[in-house]
């Protein structure tokens, strides 16, 4: 392990958290870079708020090890208090101090310090996250993305060695949400904070994230960019999650790949047996003749810039997603062409592991 100032903001190294009989996390390790955003990505009961706690100090692990900065604050018998870890936290939701002003509440985090040093430091937060004109103002009086800033500006004050933050956006109204999530991600890159956001949205997680954990009753499941996540799903469950797929039931022998959807040369690494193999709707062409099998149209959907067709073939039902709005309707039978170079195959019993090596998870 890693435990020089050149190393990663964070380490975590085979992090478990007991409570008595249930494991809330199991041997979860991963490492962030400075200055990057990761994403803890899972439902709730999956360990992603038992991390953050452990991470900040408020619990300690019945076993593994955190490393912050090049320093060991948890594991092989130490543990620092949270208030000596220099680790900021924005709750769900929010904990401003009613009775404190915006640059009351600001400050809260820096007292101590000269009147000079902490007022030009609320002063340039306060102007970071654009509510300079609100300083005076209280938190009664703030919309719920005002507050979400104000509690931003909070935990940066006393400059975090890592920014955690539980959910931030989910308190806020579809309308609000984007906007403060956009504003909220170009003050931690204009700030240069190390960042570890939990969500149990998958967009959220691949619009905001250099990298996603996913967590899976309490064990990391799966971890790497938006883009290796969803171009390399480890499950079935895991490819669902990052976007919408069609899954089907198919057999791998004397090297092929026996589909619902035609047969193809299966992939060296495709052992034989029942397989279970999902195709995401945009890989799926549908041509009036052609090669490829029979569909029945069922469904045609516009969303926009694109159509979803949804077709039976025999007892299967899928989903193709097409960009020619007018070339389909109900009642049609077109063919449909699967690009085999986009299919993902996992074998019917257990999961496929993710390749440990290539996701970059710290073991």
């Amino acid at each position: 392990m890693d435990n020089t100032a050149n190393g990663p903001a964070l380490l975590v190294h085979r992090l478990t958290l007991e409570y008595g009989a249930v494991r809330a996390l199991d041997t979860v390790s991963f490492a962030i870079d400075r200055g990057a955003i990761f994403c803890l990505l899972g439902p709730s009961g999956s360990g992603k708020s038992s991390a953050l706690r452990l991470i900040a100090g408020l619990e300690r692990p019945t076993s593994g090890e955190i490393v912050i900065d090049g320093e060991l604050v948890a594991g092989a018998g130490v543990f620092v208090e949270p208030e000596r870890r220099r680790v900021g936290m924005v709750f769900q939701d929010f904990a401003l101090f009613p009775h404190l002003t915006v640059k009351g509440n600001v400050a809260f985090g820096i007292r101590g310090r000269r009147r000079a040093e902490v007022d030009e430091t609320v002063g340039r937060l306060l102007a970071d996250v654009g509510l300079a004109d609100r300083s005076n103002s209280y938190p009664h009086m703030l919309s719920g993305g005002e507050r979400q800033r104000v509690a931003l500006a909070r935990a940066l004050a006393p400059k975090p060695q890592v920014l955690l933050m539980d959910e931030p956006f989910s308190s806020l109204d579809s309308r609000l949400r984007e906007q403060v999530r956009h504003q909220t991600i170009d003050i931690l890159r204009r700030t240069g904070t190390t960042a570890i956001l939990v969500t149990h949205d998958p967009s959220e997680a691949m619009r905001i994230a250099d990298r996603i954990g996913v967590l899976s009753s309490g064990r990391l499941a799966q971890f790497g960019t938006a883009a290796e996540i969803y171009r390399r799903p480890c499950s079935p469950q895991m490819a669902c999650s990052f976007g919408a797929v069609n899954t089907m039931e198919a057999a791998v022998e004397d090297g092929s790949l026996r589909t619902p959807l035609g047969d193809f040369r299966a992939p060296p690494s495709a052992e034989p047996g029942l397989a279970t193999v999902c195709i995401r709707p945009q890989h799926i062409c549908l041509h009036p003749d052609g090669p490829g099998v029979r569909g029945r149209v069922t469904g045609v959907t516009c969303i926009g810039d694109a159509t979803e067709v949804q077709l039976r073939v025999d007892d299967l039902r899928i989903m193709a997603r097409v960009s020619d709005m007018t070339s389909f309707s109900i009642g049609d039978d077109p063919c449909v062409i699967v690009d085999p170079s986009h299919l993902f195959i996992f074998p019917r019993q257990g999961r496929v592991a993710p390749d440990v090596a290539a996701l970059g998870v710290a073991v």
